[in-house]
């Protein structure tokens, strides 16, 4: 069959192309296609359906290039069907509640692309699809249906076309008269009589018994049509003459039923529907909140937006400078006066990186008008002096700089000896902060965002580039002009984030981290490969004995990775009570294979989950050992721009994934030792630092007094919670008050506290009531801030960085009352993040300024890790506490918990 590929018809002409498109019948399927567990925003709500339709969306729009668009969808109310058979599509399932709240997110999608959508009361989709696209023949038009309704089947002419899924919705069959009828062995102006005779079970209209498409086929074929077929029944012979006469009466019904209204009322007609320019500013906003990357990057290279100027470039000359006069360049281009934009070219990452290329632009206009000056460089070519007067630039912190990504660049230049100072801006952090909940930052997309200009050298007045033609020249131009639009991005992000308040945050904090988070990476931490490979072997082993332990408990082999097999197992061969309902089955993840433990305790439960947890430790084992440098060192990368709130991410490899509540977990960490030159590791770590920014914010005396009390905290809270003694509370009612404490910062719900500690959500509800009693200035706070993000559109923490939250008004309740619990535990979380991340700036310059060779090494959540130098450790313990509780003056003083060991796990506290 044919897909959505150009065919020769498409390319004929210039006939107006309409495009319509089922709504409910494609998003269905995308949601049934794709699984929810892999398609949710990191704040939990579902995406499949939504990202399967736009995929679709993009992908016809961009095959098909129709000149005009809508978008049908059904109504909740009853049609015109429905009163003539009252049990039209009775039986069907209820709609998962996970797509019920992705179809306004397919309508914001839609508008934001300015897209008409077409809803009217009484009628299905298919009824305006048919309304519009006989109105679109009469007007010249072709028409291209995209739906997953075989019904519309009966539209197909040479005028229009069906798009019908095959595979979910990524691949489309292209059904003209010739494809119908190859395929119903009737023409499409028969389907709708051939579908009477077979039913509809997705309709629930039941057809003839033991007749199917061919016998149907065969019969319209040989009387014309069903009217003749009907007048001719007593012809047909056998127990298909005898069924068809004796549910004649249902099979007329079928034929009034599924016929398409062809004359719906409509406030629009196929002229008035054609493409919309999208606004690139409003995709942006929607996809960060849908964390649709990809796909915005898919979009942008597909279709065009409303782009003021985006047809502009830069425009930048390149100096053609003699050996040796680089030094005079950059004096009289590169100055203290102004900001010069840097570009580099290279590779980097687990500590180092080798340069290969950098273009260097001013931003000073040239006299006279003109481009703007800038140099492209190679330092394997570079002679002696102009490396020297380069190097020399780039360490000069009174010669603004600004890079795009700087701290990759920052490691290859290290490789090469060289150090930047300097850095005024760096506009991937700039544009992060201004848009934290953006997931990715590219330099191109902020340019036509901010500049709405291309990425590109500007052509001269012939409309022609001045290159020469070689490679290398155009690779050139290219690096100088990513210069070029850094500097020019900088000014204006500048600007951006003085409007926002983030201006001293980006100054003060993100900018000199990133050379603090350089020198980490460079530094690394030792591993004792040894002890890596033992633990590695001996976990092996342990996951062979679960896996032949629960082949044991089920009297076979099955494979424990595989969710089919163990549903399988579980539900029907043991016949365990369901879980959840998927799309594949019934879910079989950890949380509900435990809560299924918890109420049947079989032993094969146990096993898969020991399996599990074995599984994923030997993994992280497994992909340690190869990380290791010759020297015997792990170099993690530091992610500035991936969590909203501020939190820094850890990656290749993710030393923050390490699990220390588990032995085996704590036996990763006795693998990361102290280097062979250094005495021992230290580790530093903030004690309840997100319940002091809580009692500091909410200003609660109770929570207050507690803090002061020098006591157990939690024990301290349970006390006043349950009225008795510290003495008194034992370690469930600590749990539960623990959970609370920590909870209330990350916005639980009495849902999430009822999980999590395994009681009733009313149990929750009334332990919630009894803390905030106790507790009101937090019951307080949490209220107020979200009123008060409501009304601001934005949350704040303590150093100011706003997490932004349109969807505090959202029509969609899901929606709503996740962003709800977002701006509950932003301010929190945020503003620990900050206090961290000031503390390993002042703990670095301190390290400096003290002269001190011990150093750190690892920022992992709330934790410092330091590499002791002989005869230091004193000093550093006293250092590191200083700096660290002098981060941020709490109202609930900053704690400090400290250990040392030659292992990080021997080092905790």
């Amino acid at each position: 069959m044919a897909t959505t590929d150009p065919t020769p018809d498409k390319r004929q002409g210039t006939r107006e192309r309409l495009l319509l498109l089922d709504g409910h019948s494609l998003a269905y399927r995308a949601f049934f296609a794709l699984p929810v567990e892999n398609f949710s925003t990191t704040d939990g709500q579902p995406t499949n359906a939504v990202y399967g339709f736009t995929s679709m969306l993009i992908n016809v729009l961009r095959d098909e290039e129709p000149t005009h668009i809508a978008v049908a969808f059904d109504r909740s109310e009853p049609t015109f069907r429905h009163e003539a058979y009252v049990e039209y599509k009775a039986g069907r399932q209820k709609t998962p509640d996970e797509f019920r709240s992705q179809v306004s997110l397919i309508f914001e999608v839609l508008d934001a692309l300015r897209i008409p959508r077409l809803s009217v009361a009484g009628f299905e989709a298919d009824d305006i699809i048919a309304t519009l696209s006989v109105q679109a023949s009469e007007t010249g038009m072709q028409t291209l249906i995209v739906t997953g309704d075989r019904d519309a089947f009966q539209l197909v002419n040479e005028d229009v076309t069906i798009l019908y899924p095959i595979r979910g919705v990524s691949e489309l069959a292209r059904m003209d008269p010739d494809a119908v009828e190859a395929k119903y062995g009737v023409p499409p102006e028969r389907y709708r009589e051939l579908a009477a005779l077979v039913g509809e079970s997705s309709d629930n209209l039941p057809g003839v018994p033991g007749v199917g498409p061919k016998t149907a086929a065969k019969w319209l074929t040989k009387y014309g049509d069903l009217d003749t077929l009907v007048a001719r029944v007593d012809e047909i012979k056998g127990k298909a003459g005898d069924n068809l006469r004796e549910h004649l009466g249902q099979v007329l019904r079928n034929q009034q039923i599924n016929k398409l209204d062809c004359n719906v009322g409509l406030d629009m007609r196929p002229p008035q529907l054609s493409m919309g320019q999208w606004d690139r500013e409003e995709i942006h906003t929607l996809f960060d909140s849908l964390q649709f990357r990809v796909l915005r990057e898919r979009l942008y290279a597909s279709l065009s937006a409303a782009e003021p100027e985006a047809d502009e470039g830069f425009e930048v000359e390149l100096a053609a400078l003699e050996p040796g006069a680089l030094g005079d360049w950059l004096e009289e281009h590169a100055g203290p006066s102004r900001r010069t934009g840097v570009a580099v070219t290279g590779t980097w990452g687990r500590g180092t990186g080798e340069l290969t290329a950098i273009a260097l632009a001013s931003t000073a206009e040239p006299e006279g008008g003109g481009p703007t000056p800038a140099v492209h460089l190679e330092p394997a070519e570079l002679v002696e002096d102009d490396e020297r007067a380069l190097a020399a630039w780039l360490a000069d912190p009174s010669r603004p700089k600004a890079l795009h990504e700087a701290k990759g660049p920052m490691l290859a230049l290290a490789a090469r000896g060289m150090e930047l100072a300097g850095l005024s801006s760096d506009t991937a952090l700039a544009a992060y902060l201004a848009l934290p909940g953006q997931r990715t930052f590219d330099l191109a997309d902020l340019a036509l965002r901010y500049l709405h200009r291309e990425l590109r050298a500007e052509a001269d007045d012939s409309g022609q580039l001045t290159l020469d033609g070689s490679g290398e020249q155009e690779a050139a131009q290219d690096l100088a002009v990513r210069a070029r639009a850094v500097a020019e991005l900088a000014d204006v992000l500048d600007k951006d984030l003085e409007k926002r308040g983030a201006t001293r945050l980006l100054h003060e904090v993100e900018l000199p981290l990133v050379g603090v988070l350089a020198g980490m990476e460079r530094a690394g931490i030792a591993v004792d490969a040894e002890r890596l490979a033992s633990l590695e072997a001996t976990l092996g082993g342990q996951e062979k004995e679960q896996e032949q332990l629960a082949h044991n408990a089920v009297g076979h082999e099955f494979k424990l990775g595989s969710p089919k097999q163990v549903q399988q197992v579980l539900f029907d061969e043991l016949g365990l009570p369901k879980t959840k309902r998927t799309k594949t089955g019934y879910t079989t993840d950890s949380d509900a294979l435990t809560t299924l433990l918890e109420k049947d305790g079989h032993p094969v439960l146990e096993h898969i989950l020991r399996w599990r947890e074995v599984s994923k430790l030997k993994s992280i084992v497994a992909s340690l050992i190869p990380m290791a440098d010759d020297a015997g060192r792990i170099h993690t990368t530091f992610n500035q721009m991936v969590a909203a709130t501020g939190r820094l991410s850890s990656t290749d490899p993710n030393l923050q994934n390490i699990p220390i509540r588990t032995a085996e977990g704590r036996q990763i960490r006795e693998a990361f030792v102290v280097g062979g030159d250094h005495e021992t590791l230290l580790t530093a770590d903030y004690s309840q630092i997100e319940l002091r920014i809580m009692a500091h914010l909410s200003e609660d005396a109770a929570l207050l007094e507690a803090f002061r009390e020098k006591a157990d905290f939690h024990t301290i809270t349970a006390s006043r919670v349950f009225g008795l003694p510290p003495e008194q509370i034992d370690s469930e009612l600590r749990a539960r008050i623990k959970a609370m404490n920590y909870g209330l910062a990350y916005g639980l719900s009495a849902y999430g506290l009822s999980q999590q500690l395994r009681i009733s959500p009313d149990e929750a509800r009334g332990l919630m009531e009894e803390y905030f009693q106790q507790f009101g200035g937090v019951r307080d706070f949490l209220r107020d801030v979200v009123a008060r993000a409501r009304q601001d559109g934005y949350t704040e923490t303590i150093l100011g960085r706003r997490r932004y939250l349109p969807d505090l008004t959202s029509d969609n309740r899901q929606r709503r009352e996740m962003a709800e619990r977002m701006a509950l535990n932003a301010p929190v979380q945020g503003s620990a993040a900050d206090i961290v991340k000031v503390a390993s700036l002042n703990v670095d310059r301190a390290l400096r300024e003290n002269g001190l060779r011990s150093r750190m090494l690892l920022q992992v959540h709330d934790e410092l890790v330091f590499e002791v130098a002989a005869g230091e450790q004193e000093e550093l313990r006293t250092l590191v506490r200083e700096q660290m509780t002098a981060a941020y003056d709490l109202r609930a003083p900053l704690e400090v918990s400290m250990g040392t060991g030659d292992t990080w796990q021997a080092a905790a506290h």
